[in-house]
C-alpha cells in the first residue's frame, strides 16, 4: 500500500495574497534564486522549497576544499536573501515526488498544491556506474564534499610530518584529481599551491620535492570546452607549478589510496598511489527530473536533463517549467544545448519569472535569447584563463575578469566583501585562513538534508511527581 501523504495547508504570507496564483519554486540555486528575486513584491504567492536552508556558490567550492575561504564565505541563508519579501515564504524540505495531474508536490510526507511549478533543483555528481568509488574519491558539489577533501589532505600532511618512512611520506604528500575541466584544474592548481606553501612555512619535516598533484582525464587537453590556445596556456601553467598532467588516461579502478588507470593511446595500464583522491569528472541532473518524467512522460536526455519547450515548459504541462542544470534547452541559433553554468542559469530564471508575469497579465513577452558570457577558470594566484566570446585573456588580466565576474554573481553583499578581503590577504601573504581539520571521516556520505522533525516524548502521568526519589515512589506505591 502506498504511503499516505497529508495535505500541507499554509496560510499565505499576507491575507491579500490568498486569491493570487501560487508559484512553487523548487531549488534555491542560481536559477531558483533569480526567479524569487524577479517575483518579489509582485501579485503572486511564491513558495521556495530547498533541502538546505542556504544558497551555495558552487564555483568557489574548491577554495573551501583548499582552505582559502570558509564555508560561510560561499553560502548565504535563503531567508535573509529573499525570505523578507512579503509575498514569499521558504520551506525546508526535499521534494520527493510530483503529482502533475493534481498539481501537487510531495515534501516532508505532505502534499503542497501549486498553480505554477518551477523546478530548479540543479545537478549532482556521477561516477558513471561505479558508485563504489564515491567513498574513496569525494566529489565537489556540496559543502560537505569540500570539507572532506580538505580534511583528508590536511590529515595526510599531519601524518607525513610524523612519518620517518620516505616512501610512506611521498604517498601521503600525493593527491590525485580526476577530471580536467574547470573544477578539476582550479582544484589541482589550488592544492599544489597549498602543499608547497605548507611545506615551506608550516611543516618542518616535509620536502617540497615529495609534493605531487596528479590531474588526469580521458580528454587530450585541459579545459576542453575552451579555445585550444587557452587550454595550452592553462596546461603549461599547471605544469610549471608542479601539477603532473595525465591526459588521454581513463580511470580503470579506484581502491583505498590507489588509482588504476589506462592510457587511451597505448592501452598500457599504470598505477598511482595517493592518500588524497578527488573526483570532478562527472555531472548528473537532479533525480527530480526522473520523477517529473514518470509523472508527465516528458523526455530526458542522456544526462537525465528534462527536454523543455522554448518557454522552458514541459510538453502537455504549460504550468510546469524547468530551468538551470536540470533542463536541456536546445532552442538556440545553432541548436546546441545551453551549458550548465551560473550565467545561463541566472538568465533562465529571470526570463521564466518575467514570462510567467507577462502571461498572468495577458501581456506579450519576447522569446528567450541566451547571451553567451563566455567561460573562465582560475588556476593560480593572479593567474586565470578567460574566453569571453572570442576575446582570450590569460594571466593577471584573466584573473581580474574572473574575480569581477564571480563577485558580481555572488548574491550576498556580505560574502562579496569577505571574499574580496580574503583574496587580497592571501595574495599579499600567501596565508590561508581556513586550514581547519573538522568533521567526521567520510562526512561527504549520507549527508542529512531536508527537515528533521524534533523528537518529543509522551507526557508523564499526572500522578507522578518529578521531585520524588525512587524510595519515595516505592513508599507511595506501598
Amino acid at each position: 500500500m502506498a504511503n499516505q501523504h497529508y495535505y500541507l495547508e499554509l496560510d499565505p504570507p499576507q491575507e491579500s495574497l490568498r486569491s493570487c496564483p501560487h508559484v512553487v519554486v523548487v531549488g534555491g540555486g542560481f536559477a531558483g534564486l533569480k526567479v524569487c528575486h524577479t517575483l518579489k513584491n509582485k501579485d503572486v504567492r511564491v513558495t521556495l522549497i530547498d533541502k538546505r536552508n542556504f544558497n551555495l556558490f558552487q564555483p568557489l567550492l574548491y577554495q573551501v576544499a583548499s582552505g582559502l575561504v570558509s564555508e560561510a564565505d560561499v553560502a548565504s541563508p535563503l531567508r535573509q536573501m529573499v525570505g523578507q519579501a512579503p509575498n514569499l515564504q521558504i520551506l525546508l524540505g526535499e521534494v520527493v515526488d510530483i503529482h502533475a495531474d493534481k498539481r501537487e508536490v510531495v515534501l516532508n510526507d505532505r502534499r503542497l498544491s501549486y498553480d505554477h511549478l518551477i523546478l530548479a533543483s540543479g545537478s549532482g555528481s556521477t561516477y558513471f556506474g561505479r558508485e563504489e568509488w564515491r567513498p574513496l574519491a569525494p566529489p565537489m558539489k556540496i559543502l560537505e564534499h569540500a570539507d572532506e577533501i580538505r580534511r583528508r589532505l590536511l590529515m595526510a600532511l599531519e601524518e607525513a610530518e610524523q612519518t620517518r618512512d620516505p616512501e610512506r611520506r611521498r604517498f601521503l604528500q600525493t593527491a590525485v584529481v580526476v577530471g580536467a575541466g574547470p573544477a578539476g584544474c582550479e582544484l589541482a592548481g589550488s592544492l599544489i599551491e597549498l602543499m608547497h606553501r605548507s611545506v615551506r612555512c608550516d611543516f618542518k619535516q616535509l620536502k617540497r620535492e615529495d609534493c605531487q598533484v596528479v590531474l588526469l582525464d580521458a580528454v587530450d587537453r585541459v579545459l576542453p570546452t575552451m579555445a585550444p590556445a587557452l587550454s595550452a596556456d592553462a596546461g603549461h601553467y599547471l605544469t610549471r607549478q608542479g601539477v603532473d598532467l595525465r591526459l588521454n588516461t581513463m580511470v580503470e579502478s579506484i581502491q583505498p589510496g590507489r588509482v588504476l588507470m589506462r592510457s587511451t593511446a597505448t592501452k598500457l595500464v599504470d598505477e598511482l598511489e595517493a592518500a588524497t583522491i578527488c573526483w570532478t569528472a562527472g555531472v548528473r541532473a537532479s533525480r527530480l527530473g526522473k520523477r517529473l518524467a514518470d509523472a508527465t512522460g516528458c523526455e530526458l536526455d542522456r544526462g537525465g536533463r528534462v527536454v523543455v519547450n522554448p518557454d522552458f515548459s514541459v510538453p502537455g504541462h504549460p504550468e510546469i517549467r524547468v530551468v538551470g542544470d536540470l533542463c536541456c534547452y536546445s532552442h538556440t541559433q545553432d541548436s546546441k544545448a545551453v551549458p550548465g553554468m551560473a550565467g545561463p542559469a541566472v538568465q533562465m530564471g529571470g526570463w521564466v519569472a518575467s514570462d510567467l508575469l507577462a502571461k498572468l497579465n495577458d501581456q506579450p513577452h519576447a522569446p528567450f535569447r541566451w547571451m553567451d558570457l563566455g567561460s573562465m577558470a582560475v588556476i593560480g594566484p593572479w593567474y586565470a584563463v578567460a574566453d569571453l566570446r572570442g576575446l582570450h585573456l590569460t594571466g593577471l588580466a584573466g584573473w581580474i575578469v574572473w574575480a569581477l565576474a564571480h563577485l558580481a554573481f555572488i548574491p550576498d553583499t556580505e560574502n562579496r566583501i569577505a571574499l574580496f578581503s580574503k583574496w587580497m590577504w592571501q595574495i599579499a601573504t600567501r596565508q590561508r585562513t581556513a586550514l581547519l581539520i573538522t568533521g567526521r571521516p567520510d562526512q561527504h556520505l549520507g549527508v542529512d538534508v531536508g527537515l528533521m522533525p524534533a523528537e518529543r516524548s509522551e507526557r508523564l502521568p499526572a500522578t507522578v511527581s518529578l521531585s520524588e526519589t525512587p524510595a519515595q515512589e516505592e513508599a507511595t506505591a506501598a
